[in-house]
């Protein structure tokens, strides 16, 4: 009767205890990336030195790859800032702006080095809102930038 209910009841919580992915494939194949240096084709100066640091840096917090030379990686991230705007969102009674609105528009690929093909490609816009009396337009570059890794790393170590 132990038996029976043993193998009724806690056989199966067991068994569903190994490891889930929401990946239909499984387990990520990448176990290392390279992180190429942003390439910035717009007007506003310095940002994809900032954009590539954060994105390495999430990748670490991650923990998911490696982080190494494109010699010695499975995958290559290559990116490009194509377009930045800075436009006003929100303006008070007396027409005012309130909140500005910086939209930035990003070419990103994921490369196998091996043989150059490409695992992804994708064109991502991200965007970022900053009030005017208590941020700058940096923390809007800064929330767009946070999202831009954010769907990176979902894209890129949990794909659906």
């Amino acid at each position: 009767m132990v038996r029976s209910l043993w193998l009724a009841v806690i056989f199966p919580i067991l068994i569903g205890c190994g490891v889930y992915t929401f990946n239909p494939r499984g387990k990520s194949d990448i176990a290392a990336i390279a992180i190429e240096r942003f390439d910035n084709q717009s007007a506003e100066y310095g940002l994809a030195d900032q954009m590539t640091d954060l994105v390495i840096d999430a990748f670490i917090a991650d923990g998911n790859m490696k982080i190494v030379s494109s010699d010695k990686a499975d995958a290559v991230l290559i990116g490009s800032l194509v377009s930045y705007d800075r436009r006003p969102y929100t303006y008070d009674q007396n027409d005012q702006i309130q909140e500005y609105q910086v939209v930035m528009v990003f070419d990103i690929t994921l490369k196998k080095p091996s043989d150059d093909s490409e695992i992804w490609k994708e064109r991502m816009s991200q965007t970022g809102l900053y009030d005017v009396l208590e941020e700058t337009e940096e923390d809007a570059q800064n929330k767009a930038v946070g999202y831009l890794v954010e769907s990176i790393l979902n894209k890129t170590t949990r794909s659906w």
